[in-house]
C-alpha cells in the first residue's frame, strides 16, 4: 500500500524510500519536480531526470526489450520506449519523463477500469460454493464440495449456497435462483424436488441427497463455460488483432519517413521534424482499441450471464446481434411439455381401459413426456414380466410384445408402415394410435399447453422484425393450432429428427447474407439441430449436461422470451464495440495529422492517447448494464 496515495497498485512494484512505501506513480514526480525546480548542477538535474524516467518507465523499456528478443517488435511498449528515448536524444528531458509518467497514470486508470469490470462479472457469477455440510456424530462438519460423493446427504442452512446438485430428501425452503436463471422471484423447494448447485437457501432447512459429483454439477459446468467464453473471439476482436499487427509497423515507418523526408524536401530543421515524429509515435499507440474491444465483449457476456443466459463465446454474441430468423422447437420450448391424456377413443370393439393399459405397457421404458403421460393416466403398476422384444422405431413409435400379443403404439406413419387400417383423427393435440396383432385398437389424444411466456417471445421478435419458424414432429393440426395462436410466420409438422435438420438447412440457405439463423430448443433431443444452426440455444437446461455441451448458448430457465434479451444484449454490445472502433480510429487519425503538422506537443499527445483509451474503456463498461424485464 502506497503511503502517499493509499492505493495498492497491482501493476507497479513498491519502492522503499526513507522508510515509506511509495509507488512509482508517486515517487517519479518527486524526482521530476526536484530536477525542474531546484537550482542544482546540470549533471545532478540529468541524473534526477534519468532516475524519474527509469522509475516511471523502466519496466516498459524492459518489456519492449524482451518482446524484441521474442520477435514481437511493434507493440505499445516499443512505441513508448522509442519515442521517449528519442526525446532524451534531443535533450527534451522533462517531456520524456512526463510522457512515461502520464502513460503510467493512464495505464493505471485503465487497469482499474478493467479490474472493476472483471469484478462486476465475477460478482454476477459468484456461485462457486465454499463448503458442503455433512452431519457426523450429531455435528455439522464443513467439507470441500470436491470431497462429497454421490448419494451423500448434505445439509444446507438458511443463507448458505447449495453446493452440489441433488434431490431434497427432507425439509423445505425458499431459494434464490437468480445467479443461475436471472430471475429474482424465489422458488420453493420441497421433498422430492431437484436442487441445483448455485441456488441460495433464503429461509429454510434442506437435506439433499447428492446426485452428481462437484465437477459434474450445474455450478461447475457454468463456471467452466464462463471461464472459457473469452477464448472464442468475435470477428471484431480478430480484426483488431490483425489490425494491430499491420498498424503498428506502419506508423513506425511513417514516423521514420516524417523525421527524414521533410527536412530534405522543405529544408526545415531536422530537430523539429524529429520531434514531430516522436509525437507521432506517442499518438499512434493503439491502447484504446486493444483494451476496449475485448472488454466490450467481456462485459456483454457478463450482462447476458446476469440474465441467466450463458453465451459460450463472443463469436456467438456477435452472431446473435444480426438475426434473420429464429427457429423454435415446439414441445418443451413453446409449450410446457407437460402432457396429459385428454381423450381416449377405442375402436373395433376394444375397451377404453384395455387401450390405455396396452399403450402404457408399450411405453413403459420410454422417458419421453408422452410416454410418461400415458403411464400416469394408467396409474397402476406395470408387470414387466409381460413385456418382450420392445423395439423403438425412430420418429414413429414403439413395437412391443405383451403377453404374446404384438402391440404397436405411435403416430400415423407407424400405422402406415405396418399397413394398419386406422381412422385418422384431425384435431389439436398429439395423437397416439395403437394396434394389436395388426388390428387397429383406437387412439389417445394427449394435450400440451402453450407457455404464457411464448406469446411474449413471439410478439417481441415480431417487433424486432425477426422472422419466426417452428419445427415439430407433431401432426399438422396441432402444429397449426400453436403456430396460429402465437403468430409464428411458418411451421413444419410431422418431422423426424433428420428431417428437422433438412428443414433448418433450407431456412439457412434462404437467409439474408451476413445474417444468422438461431435455433432454440429444450435441449433434450435437439442436439443435432442445435449444432447445425448459426447459433444453437438450449433452454430450461438446469442440470442438463448434454444441452450445455451441445448448444452455443444456454438459457438456464424455461422462458423462450430470454432469446429477445440475448438478441438485445448482443446488439447493444456490438453497438458499443463499433462506437469504440470508430471513435478510437477517428481520434487517432485526427491527432496523427495534427502531430505530423506540428500542432500537437508530446504532452498533448499523451493526454489525447490516455483520454481516448479511458473513454473507450468506460464506454465498454456500459455493456454490463441491461435491465432484464
Amino acid at each position: 500500500m502506497c503511503d502517499f496515495c493509499n492505493e495498492n497498485h497491482h501493476v507497479h512494484e513498491h519502492e522503499d524510500f526513507t522508510g515509506l512505501q511509495i509507488c512509482k506513480i508517486c515517487i517519479a514526480p518527486v524526482f521530476l519536480i526536484c530536477a525542474i525546480c531546484i537550482d542544482i548542477s546540470d549533471t545532478l538535474k540529468f541524473l534526477l531526470f534519468i532516475a524519474a524516467y527509469l522509475i516511471a518507465g523502466g519496466d516498459i523499456l524492459l518489456k519492449a526489450f524482451k518482446n524484441i528478443i521474442k520477435g514481437k517488435i511493434f507493440d505499445e511498449n516499443f512505441l513508448m520506449g522509442l519515442a521517449t528515448l528519442g526525446a532524451f536524444a534531443i535533450k527534451e528531458y522533462p517531456e520524456a519523463v512526463m510522457v512515461m509518467l502520464l502513460y503510467r497514470i493512464g495505464e493505471y486508470f485503465q487497469h482499474r477500469a478493467v479490474e472493476k469490470s472483471k469484478k462486476s462479472i465475477t460478482e454476477l457469477m459468484d456461485i462457486r460454493p465454499d463448503y458442503a455440510n455433512i452431519e457426523e456424530s450429531g455435528r455439522l462438519i464443513k467439507k470441500s464440495p470436491e470431497d462429497i460423493k454421490i448419494n451423500d446427504i448434505i445439509i444446507v442452512q438458511t443463507g448458505e449456497k447449495i453446493p452440489l446438485d441433488g434431490i431434497v430428501v427432507d425439509g423445505s425452503a425458499s431459494v434464490d435462483t437468480s445467479a443461475l436463471t436471472g430471475e429474482s422471484v424465489p422458488k420453493q423447494l420441497k421433498i422430492g424436488d431437484d436442487a441445483f448447485s448455485g441456488y441460495i437457501n433464503k429461509d429454510g432447512f434442506l437435506k439433499i441427497k447428492v446426485t452428481k459429483l462437484f465437477k459434474q454439477s450445474t455450478v461447475s459446468k457454468i463456471l467452466e463455460l464462463v471461464e472459457h467464453a473469452s477464448s472464442k473471439k468475435a470477428k471484431a476482436e480478430n480484426f483488431i488483432t490483425k489490425f494491430a499487427r499491420y498498424y503498428t509497423p506502419a506508423v513506425v515507418f511513417g514516423a521514420v519517413i516524417l523525421a527524414v523526408v521533410p527536412p530534405f524536401v522543405t529544408g526545415g530543421s531536422f530537430e523539429i521534424w524529429f520531434q514531430r515524429a516522436l509525437t507521432f509515435l506517442v499518438i499512434s499507440c493503439p491502447c484504446a482499441l486493444v483494451i476496449s474491444v475485448p472488454l466490450g465483449f467481456f462485459a456483454g457476456l457478463g450482462a447476458a450471464s446476469k440474465c441467466g443466459i450463458l453465451v459460450k463465446g463472443s463469436n456467438y454474441l456477435e452472431a446473435l446481434s444480426k438475426p434473420d430468423t429464429v427457429v423454435f422447437d415446439k414441445t418443451g420450448t413453446l409449450t410446457k411439455g407437460i402432457f396429459k391424456v385428454s381423450k381416449i377413443f377405442p375402436a373395433n370393439g376394444f375397451e377404453r381401459d384395455e387401450l390405455l393399459k396396452l399403450m402404457a405397457y408399450a411405453e413403459n421404458y420410454s422417458t419421453h413426456p408422452i410416454a410418461i403421460s400415458l403411464k400416469e393416466a394408467y396409474g397402476k403398476n406395470i408387470n414387466t414380466d409381460d413385456l418382450k422384444n420392445i423395439t423403438e422405431i425412430a420418429g414413429n413409435g414403439i413395437k412391443a410384445v405383451i403377453k404374446n400379443d404384438t402391440i404397436l403404439a405411435g403416430n400415423e406413419k407407424l400405422m402406415q408402415e405396418f399397413n394398419i387400417e386406422y381412422m385418422p383423427y384431425t384435431a389439436s393435440g398429439t395423437v397416439i394410435y395403437a394396434a394389436k396383432n395388426n388390428q387397429f385398437m383406437g387412439h389417445i389424444v394427449i394435450s400440451d399447453e402453450i407457455k404464457e411466456d411464448s406469446y411474449r417471445a413471439a410478439e417481441q421478435l415480431k417487433k424486432l422484425g425477426i422472422k419466426t419458424f417452428m419445427l415439430t414432429g407433431d401432426n399438422e393440426d396441432t402444429a397449426k393450432n400453436v403456430s396460429e395462436k402465437l403468430g409464428i410466420d411458418k411451421h413444419y409438422s410431422g418431422l423426424l429428427p433428420s428431417e428437422k435438420i433438412e428443414k433448418l438447412e433450407e431456412i439457412i440457405t434462404g437467409k439474408q447474407k451476413g445474417k444468422s439463423v438461431i435455433f432454440i430448443g429444450d435441449g433434450i433431443n435437439d442436439a443435432p439441430v442445435l449444432t447445425r444452426a448459426d447459433v444453437g440455444i438450449a433452454m430450461g437446461c438446469l442440470g442438463s449436461d448434454a444441452a450445455i455441451e451441445a448448444a452455443d448458448a444456454v438459457i438456464m430457465d424455461d422462458k423462450p422470451s430470454k432469446i429477445v434479451a440475448a438478441v438485445n444484449i448482443s446488439k447493444k454490445t456490438m453497438r458499443i464495440v463499433k462506437q469504440n472502433i470508430i471513435f478510437a480510429l477517428g481520434v487517432k487519425v485526427l491527432f496523427l495529422i495534427l502531430g505530423a503538422l506540428g500542432f500537437m506537443t508530446m504532452w498533448g499527445a499523451v493526454f489525447a492517447d490516455v483520454g481516448v483509451a479511458l473513454l473507450a474503456v468506460l464506454n465498454s463498461l456500459r455493456a454490463l448494464q441491461y435491465k432484464n424485464v
